[in-house]
């Protein structure tokens, strides 16, 4: 399986979703300020969001291989760890100065975006 480490990348981020929402419900409830709450939040919503757009492309992988595939989904990983991950790093210490580095990981997964839309745009039409 060439794209194994996708599939586990895909398949942790996904159990990391659901642990930081349940976190999040759970164990931060009342702890945290509303606009720390709501990055927390919006660290979950997208990682969740992303982590679906690379099943999406590891599916599509399995019937058609693309150049620029690996990229967006590499750009979204990346994206991934910077946004979210400085999302929960900022609510989790109150250290807001982390904020700065969430830009970058934003700025990631939209260049994810665009990868795919190359790849989309540069694939040979089928059917």
């Amino acid at each position: 399986m060439q794209d194994r480490r996708w599939w586990l990348t895909a398949a942790l981020s996904g159990a990391l979703v659901v642990i930081a929402g349940a976190f999040a419900a759970h164990a931060l409830e009342g702890q945290l300020t509303p606009r720390l709450a709501a990055a927390f939040e919006t660290g979950v919503r997208y990682q969740a969001w992303h982590t679906l757009a690379l099943l999406a492309v590891l599916a599509w992988r399995s019937s058609a291989r693309l150049p620029g595939q690996r990229l967006a989904m590499g750009l979204w990983a990346a994206g991934i760890a910077l946004f979210s991950g400085s999302l929960y790093a900022m609510a989790l210490s109150g250290v807001t100065r982390l904020g700065i580095i969430t830009p970058i990981g934003g700025t990631l997964m939209i260049g994810g975006w665009l990868a795919l839309a190359a790849a989309i745009l540069r694939a040979p039409p089928r059917g």
